[in-house]
């Protein structure tokens, strides 16, 4: 053994000595030149000398240097999206390239899975992604709205066209009961992951001061988060892909992961855009002499010879003054203006960057209603250099503040008569012409203001402790505060009334949550032969802790003090609480493969929640996925033509725990009455330890196929999703004193369809390249099971066999043409319209949707833009209808009324609601199925144009320029509302046009 390693060591010498000469009669040179694609500088090219460790990378101007040695050396030139060239030197120094595009693999494709980074070639589970191309090209302060229409399997829609509103994601459907409409937060959002650190969800806390401006108060974590930033986002879709997060991947999980710094020169980069938006489909509103003669024939109709005088349209006011209270109130353009600022750079062991970014957003409303975020981030990762132990740090902050009216004027402007008075009076104030006029502007005083601020801080630990075993440890930390306040000045007030500051009032609510997570893992990975092994095993803590608390003040000495809380002569406490919720978990993850053609998956994990009782606190998750890789097997190497071929299929479960905290408890809230003085409590909720997790099985199989050199990709899909013990709360007798119980009910929801995705490359050459994406979804949601949902308090709004969003409608008949009257089908035959006669059922959602992405580049021009198609059943513009006859203007498609002149009308004819007979008609028209209807539109969701100027013009830095749109044009048949809409009575997604430039050096 002595000998051998003497034997070793003279050979380690021999060696170290040969080299040693060898570097001393080499030449050792510098080489430099430019590295370009099609005539344009290329950035990130690494460029090295074959058989050495001498390495550098191209700047923003494709410019390089490297030393190099030996008499006649091989430069490697190496980027992602390019083939590589190789290059022999012989006396040369300068050495200028050019690169060509190349058609990526799928097994070149690194896709993100969470705990785990996967090829796409090997994945056995459904996960989809864009990049930060795509995010980046969109007029968007959210990056959702730049996702619409790009994946398969994912609906996006924006519930409102107000900064700062909230979005409805669902992937692959609605697995939960619970929505905004039945509980106090919707159980059917998907996880969002940030860079490894979970965002809090669950809390069901709402101070509700924003509820008229934004749908359900609802916001969204990624409204923090500047789309700059952002690097990729994939969406985790079926078991295979989510069962790893067990109880939180039910609905679904969407991974955020933002810029890095990449090694080589320091670069600075700056962009900024204008914009310009505007609600897009409007109706033509009725002329204040259709109005009048409208208005006057309901109260005709309704049997009143004289008009009263409370009838300020028709008997006070201007019968020849018109004003379009529609273009006042939201036919105005908003802007919005982007500032974007990153650092970036480093070596071969650090790399870093830092951003920061300013954007501000108006809205189509009058006034000074604005909203504003700043971001700032910084992230370091560092890998030591022997490449065994890595570090990565990243610390994001943000702050948000948001003013608004207190009431979407999108509902505010149907209520008032083309010809009411100014709004204002010529000295400025509020006009209400002789307490005649109800001026909406007085309660437009109630503003709303919201500030917040958040961190997310995320730190990862890897080491390696052997060939193919590592260690990590990933720790994350996030903190966000949010302070509301709703004014209440004097001038919501008449000035008859007499009403001063002492009933000014003004209140706050205020939200601080934090939440901290640790994840230690071992990994290890072993190759034998053909066979490949992976297994991943690591554990979960994770706290969240919330408080929160509404004051009511009021009584002030001036509405100049009245956001200072000190000066008001009454302070109430209207609500106060705080949450502690309590994460554990262990899991792990088991992957095999069999020369390169079979592989098998298994994750299990056991999860841990405090909102659940003690004996139902636990409970296990896990699936099983498989693929094979066709295209490997002999039997196909025939045929050229395929480049890659897979079939694989998962089955497995997820959970959920979205009920909010202490729902199992009994709980008690103050009271709002003494009793004998004494302060008092009620309570609240029942308690109940049995109820337990909600839980969805889920199934998939997929065919993955390339051609003609992956130029041609398809994947088509089919799933099938059971979400059963739904967490809802039971309807209780009135007698027990409670309305119901937090259980789990029996009853089955199912989500299945079919995906399709397709990517071809048409064109990839010097100057020109041109590929197209298309996908489309059919989804189909139904409740399958509900034991004795006739005789529960779900009968009106649910059906077995249908989906969890229907109606239930009168079957309408038409117009009497006699009477004048809507006529419904009497089902029982039993002479009166009731619930019983609801029998037409109508599902409310997606029937199938497709996007059509096309990436066009010429030389230094590039463009991009998305057409989405959505099949769908909305609830439509009649439901405006019961309103005929009222004071407040309408689209002029209500004019086609009943009259004697013309009896085959849409509508009945007009009525004021005295009229016992049109007034319940009118209300059981808005209850028929003539107010649902398909929604089908075409809309050219998004489009992007950017001009790269020639490298020649700016010396030392590279700078574009770019025009971007949003909502640009819709066809539909969808008459008078915005197809793409789930909240009636909210500012629509509005259509943007931006402006903007990108400099880097």
């Amino acid at each position: 053994m002595k000998n051998s390693y003497y034997h070793i060591g003279g050979i380690f010498f021999g060696l170290m000595f040969a080299a040693v000469s060898t570097s001393i009669k080499a030449q050792i040179r510098t080489i430099s030149g430019t590295v370009t694609s099609s005539g344009k500088p290329l950035q990130g090219v690494v460029i090295s000398q074959e058989g050495s460790d001498q390495v550098t990378m191209t700047g923003a101007n494709g410019t390089y240097r490297l030393e190099v040695s030996a008499e006649n050396p091989i430069l490697l030139f190496r980027h992602p999206d390019y083939a590589e060239e190789k290059f022999k030197l012989t006396h040369q120094t300068v050495v200028n390239i050019s690169l060509e595009q190349k058609v990526k693999g799928i097994e070149e494709v690194i896709i993100n899975a969470g705990y785990y980074k996967v090829r796409d070639k090997e994945r056995t589970g459904s996960i989809a992604s864009v990049s930060a191309k795509d995010i980046e090209n969109q007029p968007v302060t959210n990056a959702l709205s730049a996702m619409q229409g790009r994946m398969a399997g994912v609906s996006i829609v924006q519930n409102s066209g107000t900064a700062g509103g909230g979005f409805d994601v669902q992937i692959r459907g609605r697995n939960s009961l619970r929505t905004y409409s039945t509980s106090s937060f919707n159980a059917n959002a998907p996880l969002y992951i940030i860079d490894g650190i979970p965002m809090p969800s669950g809390n069901e806390f709402r101070s509700g001061l924003a509820s008229a401006v934004l749908p359900y108060s609802d916001t969204n974590p990624l409204n923090a988060i500047n789309p700059d930033d952002i690097q990729s986002i994939e969406v985790l879709k079926d078991a295979d892909a989510t069962a790893i997060y067990g109880s939180r991947g039910a609905n679904g999980v969407i991974l955020i992961t933002t810029k890095q710094g990449v090694k080589g020169k320091t670069q600075f980069s700056f962009s900024s855009s204008y914009g310009l938006g505007r609600i897009a489909r409007l109706p033509k509103m009725m002329s204040t002499e259709d109005y009048i003669k409208m208005r006057k024939a309901a109260f005709a109709n309704d049997g009143i010879q004289t008009i009263p005088i409370t009838a300020y349209d028709l008997k006070t006011w201007d019968q020849n003054k018109y004003t379009d209270w529609q273009d006042y109130f939201i036919g105005n353009w908003c802007e919005q203006t982007g500032n974007h600022i990153n650092v970036s750079g480093g070596n071969e062991n650090t790399k870093f960057t830092l951003s920061g970014a300013h954007d501000e957003q108006t809205t189509v409303f009058p006034g000074n209603y604005r909203y504003k975020r700043n971001n700032a981030g910084l992230s370091v990762q560092h890998q030591s250099t022997d490449r065994r132990f890595s570090v990565n740090f990243s610390s994001y902050y943000t702050t948000q503040s948001n003013v608004l009216p207190p009431t979407d004027f999108y509902r505010i402007y149907t209520g008032i008569a083309p010809n009411a008075p100014d709004l204002y009076t010529p000295d400025g104030s509020i006009n209400w012409e002789n307490n005649t006029f109800t001026n909406p502007m007085a309660a437009a005083s109630q503003t709303y203001k919201t500030d917040s601020k958040q961190l997310i801080s995320n730190l990862t630990l890897e080491y390696k402790i052997v060939s193919g075993l590592t260690a990590k440890l990933n720790s994350g930390y996030t903190e966000n505060t949010i302070n509301e306040k709703r004014l209440y000045p004097k001038t919501f007030y008449n000035p008859s009334t007499n009403i001063g500051s002492e009933r000014s009032a003004i209140r706050k609510g205020e939200t601080n949550s934090t939440s901290w997570i640790v994840e230690p893992q071992l990994s290890y990975t072993k190759q034998i032969g053909k066979h490949s092994f992976n297994l991943l095993v690591g554990t979960t803590f994770q706290e969240q802790q919330a408080t929160n608390q509404v004051l009511y003040a009021s009584n002030f000495p001036s509405d100049e003090l009245i956001e200072n809380i000190g000066s008001a002569q009454s302070v109430v406490v209207s609500s106060t609480g705080s949450f502690v919720y309590h994460y554990q978990s262990v899991y792990g993850r088991f992957n095999y493969q069999l020369d390169k053609k079979y592989i098998l998956n298994i994750t299990a994990r056991r999860d841990g929640s405090s909102r659940f009782g003690p004996a139902n606190r636990y409970s296990n998750f896990g699936a099983l996925g498989a693929a094979w890789i066709i295209s490997n097997e002999k039997f196909l190497e025939s045929l050229p033509w395929i480049s890659f071929a897979k079939l694989r299929g998962s089955y497995g479960t997820a959970g959920s725990d979205l009920i909010g905290d202490y729902q199992y408890l009994d709980t008690y809230q103050s009271g709002l009455y003494p009793y004998d003085g004494v302060p008092s409590v009620n309570p609240v909720r029942l308690f109940n330890p049995n109820f337990g997790w909600e839980r969805t099985k889920k199934f998939e199989t997929a065919l993955e196929l390339s051609f003609f050199k992956n130029r041609i990709n398809f994947t088509g899909a089919y799933y099938r999703n059971r979400s059963s013990s739904q967490l809802v709360g039971i309807p209780l007798p009135g007698t027990t004193g409670f309305t119901s119980i937090q259980a789990n009910l029996d009853a089955t929801v199912q989500n299945s369809g079919w995906e399709f995705t397709l990517e071809s490359t048409h064109m990839k050459k010097d100057d020109w390249s041109w590929n197209t994406s298309l996908n489309l979804s059919a989804p189909r949601n139904k409740l399958i099971d509900f034991p004795n949902i006739q005789g529960s308090t779900y009968a009106n709004t649910l059906a077995i066999g249908h989906s969890t969003v229907i109606r239930k409608l009168f079957h309408y008949t038409g117009i009497d043409p006699t009477t004048g009257v809507y006529q419904f089908e009497d089902v029982n035959k039993d002479g009166k319209l009731d619930i019983n006669d609801r029998t037409v059922i109508k599902d409310i959602g997606v029937r199938w949707e497709a996007g059509i992405t096309n990436n066009i580049q010429y030389k230094s021009w590039k463009l991009q833009f998305l057409i989405q198609l959505v099949n769908q059943l909305q609830n439509n513009s009649y439901s405006y209808a019961a309103n005929l006859g009222l004071m407040g203007n309408l689209p002029i498609q209500f004019l086609d009324y009943w009259t004697p002149e013309n009896p085959n009308a849409t509508f009945q004819k007009p009525t004021t609601y005295a009229n016992t007979t049109l007034a319940n008609a009118a209300l059981n028209f808005n209850n028929s199925d003539a107010t649902v209807s398909n929604a089908l539109y075409v809309r050219l969701r998004n489009i992007s144009l950017q001009y790269d100027f020639p490298k020649e013009t700016f010396k030392s830095m590279h700078m574009s320029v770019f025009f971007q749109g949003q909502n640009l044009w819709t066809w539909t048949k969808f008459k008078n509302l915005d197809p793409e809409f789930i909240t009636a009575g909210f500012t629509p997604p509005l259509q943007v046009f931006s402006l903007g430039f990108n400099i880097k050096f």
